[in-house]
């Protein structure tokens, strides 16, 4: 890293300057294959809150170190009791803790949903920078980014099906992958190589893994010389435009029924996902 780069937020994201106008949020778990920890999920938005009050940034890469750009969320870590008021104040959501449904749901929506949204709508252009697998979380983390480069080793899954549910919480399959496309890769838990993902139009750019750092800075340093109101303006636009298309509503109801399936598979089998589907999460196709 260059001198005027930093560690941030306990050194799980760091936060770099490749170049003028350019911030580089690292996600830096590589030991974990950069599974998403709650903690993890928060330092990453504490980071994108820096970025964005930054007048100097004008373009912001995500990234991930070593191997992998995301495995997902932390199964272990959800597998766990984590205390509540860990989780208290953090986005304004209300009701942690309560018992039952409300305080679930209050954790659920906001670490898992209104963070994704957050990101999606942030107020300066987004640049995912992916290599390895992308899985379930790590899915909603590219998705949320206003573009994608992807090396030519990546491959994405979103196996979630496999847990007894529907997806992952941000359920933008459609938009993606296209309607039918999502229907199959959802429901048989199949992965799709970055060259399929280009074809669908959720990948702008594969390159050899080599070439990935320095081709996303580029296409970074070249959005970052456009005038900052009038790119701002350009995401306004799309993104207004995909919303009158529906996905906000879409995207609510399918988070509730992300709930209800946790919820299913509680009342049959005591636990958020259904055992006879777990063994499936590690299988490749």
């Amino acid at each position: 890293m260059g001198s005027g780069d930093d560690m941030a937020s306990g050194d799980l994201i760091l936060f770099e300057r490749p170049a003028d106008g350019v911030a580089r949020l690292v996600v830096n778990r590589p030991e974990a294959r950069n599974a998403q920890s709650v903690d993890l999920l928060y330092r990453l938005d504490d980071a994108f809150t820096r970025a964005l009050l930054d007048d100097a940034v004008r373009v912001i890469i995500v990234a991930a170190a070593g191997v992998h750009f995301s495995t997902g969320h932390d199964l272990r870590q959800l597998m766990t009791t984590e205390p509540k008021e860990k989780f208290e104040g953090r986005g304004g959501s209300a009701g942690y803790a309560q018992p039952g449904g409300h305080g679930y749901l209050a954790r659920e929506r906001e670490v898992y949903f209104d963070l994704t949204r957050r990101w999606r709508n942030l107020g300066k252009p987004t640049i995912a920078e992916v290599q390895g697998q992308c899985i379930a979380g790590g899915l909603m983390l590219a998705w949320a980014c206003d573009m994608i480069v992807a090396a030519d080793n990546a491959v994405f899954r979103d196996p979630v099906v496999a847990m007894g549910v529907s997806g992952v919480e941000w359920f933008a399959h459609p938009w993606e992958l296209g309607s039918r496309k999502a229907k199959e890769l959802l429901m048989t838990g199949a992965s799709w190589s970055a060259e399929e993902a280009r074809g669908f139009g959720m990948v702008n750019h594969v390159v050899p893994l080599a070439e990935l750092p320095a081709f996303t800075l580029d296409l970074a340093r070249r959005i970052a010389a456009q005038p900052v109101f009038a790119v701002k303006m350009v995401k306004e636009a799309v993104n207004g435009a995909i919303d009158q298309q529906g996905q906000p509503a879409a995207l609510n109801l399918a988070f509730q029924m992300h709930q209800l399936c946790h919820y299913h598979n509680r009342e049959r089998f005591g636990f958020e996902g259904d055992p006879g589907g777990m063994p499936n999460l590690t299988k490749r196709d």
